[in-house]
């Protein structure tokens, strides 16, 4: 017949140091879920702002566009003030387009509503006789964050 012979220091189980390594490991992996669902928070609330950001630049793109297909204004308008045109300089608070249908003109009407924290920029620059770079930049805040939109597109004098 034969013996088992049972130690009775032999225990089976986790050492402290293995719970402890095995809790920090878990904790890290915690901490980087809890990362990035705070990162897809941010995106999904500002997602809604840079949209309209889009638009916007959209907006004034076609708007010039628009203004050389339908003539309501000569090629040689299609510039900035500062450069013998009529679309203003520097960033402009969003406002209604005026009567002749163009944004960022002189005759711009009332502010949009819900777009007090967006501006726009529109800035026109000759690159040869018939072509021109229309570069459009929204800036909108969001809390303490401010951020930017930038379209580029180019525009030629025939129509």
């Amino acid at each position: 017949m034969a013996m088992i012979r049972t130690s009775e220091d032999s225990q089976s189980g986790f050492t402290i140091i293995e719970t402890m390594i095995s809790i920090i490991i878990l904790g890290g992996g915690l901490l980087a879920l809890a990362l990035a669902f705070a990162q897809g928070l941010v995106t999904m609330s500002t997602s809604h702002s840079h949209q309209i950001a889009k638009e916007k630049a959209a907006e004034a793109i076609e708007s010039v566009t628009t203004s050389r297909d339908t003539r309501v204004i000569t090629w040689a308008q299609i510039r900035n003030v500062s450069r013998g045109g009529i679309f203003l300089d520097g960033a402009i608070q969003m406002r209604a387009p005026g009567t002749d249908g163009l944004v960022n003109t002189a005759d711009d009407g009332a502010l949009e509503p819900g777009l007090d924290d967006f501006t726009r920029e529109i800035e026109i620059r000759d690159l040869a006789p018939n072509l021109r770079q229309i570069r459009v930049i929204v800036s909108y805040r969001i809390g303490h964050l401010q951020r930017q939109y930038q379209l580029i597109s180019y525009v030629s004098s025939f129509a």
